[in-house]
């Protein structure tokens, strides 16, 4: 017999499925979920996570601070339901089994389109697996790519788990050198300004390894014909992992059947 009792969803999760009831007391409301939320995205984007507040939300909607909690019980919830809503992308609906590799490159370059355009997304903490509608249809679309691939499901969680955080960090440096940029110029921010200075530094006795990749021109991104761009040669030698393990997985099979 099982007795664990089923339990009830964090209140900013409830909300973003739409399981919380109106209350029938007080003023009729006036507001949508999906407008206050918008507006909280809005003063993210120009103006950071900072200045986000449930009184700054409110006055921008023409209400009053209270009045907004009636829909929304606390910032904290406010924060989940926006990064939620930025989660909202278009993804192409389906990929067919041989197409996997094109699934997986739209889902990390996506990611990073999140982080890039809402720099604040990355400034909440993780607080637990993603439980919201629009991050597990991300999830879900991601699992859609997998699902040809003889892999079980811990496998597939692992796989996504991976890619996801390669994004994840790529979205982080994308974002902080996009920032940087707005306050230096492009070549101090790559180091390109200050290349032969460090070629006098990086001498070979004290840097062996790192002397002959700064003498090439590689460090500071000067050259980089031969390999292309950082993010995309990452990323390919993930999914050629994934489809190193898979080759494994299907000679096994064939050894075992054979």
């Amino acid at each position: 017999m099982n007795d664990k009792k089923e339990k009830q969803l964090p209140q900013g999760v409830a909300l973003s499925w739409g399981l919380v009831k109106s209350s029938k007391r007080g003023p009729k409301r006036e507001l949508s979920l999906k407008q206050i939320v918008d507006v909280a995205i809005n003063i993210a984007d120009k103006e950071g996570l900072s200045k986000v507040s449930m009184s700054k939300v409110a006055a921008s909607l023409g209400f009053t601070a209270m009045s907004l909690y009636r829909y929304i019980p606390s910032k904290e919830d406010l924060l989940l339901l926006m990064q939620d809503g930025v989660c909202d992308v278009n993804l192409t609906p389906k990929y067919k089994g041989e197409n996997w590799r094109d699934a997986m490159r739209e889902y990390v370059h996506k990611c990073i389109q999140i982080f890039t355009e809402h720099p604040w997304f990355t400034d909440i903490p993780l607080s637990g697996i993603p439980m919201t509608p629009h991050n597990l249809r991300m999830v879900d679309w991601v699992l859609q790519g997998l699902r040809d691939l003889p892999l079980n499901d811990n496998e597939k969680m692992s796989f996504f788990l991976l890619l996801n955080s390669y994004a994840r960090a790529n979205g982080l440096i994308k974002r902080d050198l996009d920032q940087a940029m707005r306050t230096s110029k492009e070549e101090e921010v790559s180091g390109r300004a200050y290349n032969e200075v460090l070629k006098k530094l990086v001498t070979p006795d004290r840097f062996p390894y790192l002397h002959p990749v700064v003498a090439s021109d590689v460090y500071t991104g000067e050259n980089t014909e031969e390999e292309g761009d950082d993010l995309d040669f990452g990323l390919e030698r993930i999914l050629d992992s994934i489809q190193h393990y898979v080759d494994m997985k299907n000679a096994r099979r064939c050894s075992k059947n054979g």
